[in-house]
């Protein structure tokens, strides 16, 4: 897990911005799905094509390819162009964003 260094202005100030919060709900609408969830465990164990995360689903590979979008779009994973394919991966940042915010309520 990610773990954020204690709290400090720096961080108290990036969530006082309008488009980090927006960032952040779309991250929670983004993994409410379980779908999604699935998506990012199998990211979670190593970069994947789409044809490789839907192999693991029971939708179809375009749908996939819409759960990766809301997931790109919600800043959680990221993608990469490999030849004609695109490689997913999880991007740490994102969930470092919502670790910043979840971890605020275990300080005390």
């Amino acid at each position: 897990m990610i773990r954020a260094s204690s709290p400090n202005k720096t961080v108290e100030n990036f969530w006082r911005l309008p488009q980090q919060w927006h960032m952040l709900t779309d991250a929670f609408a983004a993994i409410a799905d379980p779908n999604r969830r699935h998506l990012l465990e199998e990211l979670r164990r190593g970069p994947k094509t789409v044809g490789e995360l839907a192999s693991g689903l029971p939708v179809s590979r375009p749908a996939v390819s819409q759960h990766l979008k809301v997931l790109l779009d919600a800043g959680l994973v990221s993608a990469r162009a490999d030849g004609t394919r695109r490689v997913y991966a999880v991007s740490e940042n994102g969930f470092l964003k919502l670790n910043i915010w979840l971890d605020q309520f275990w300080q005390a």
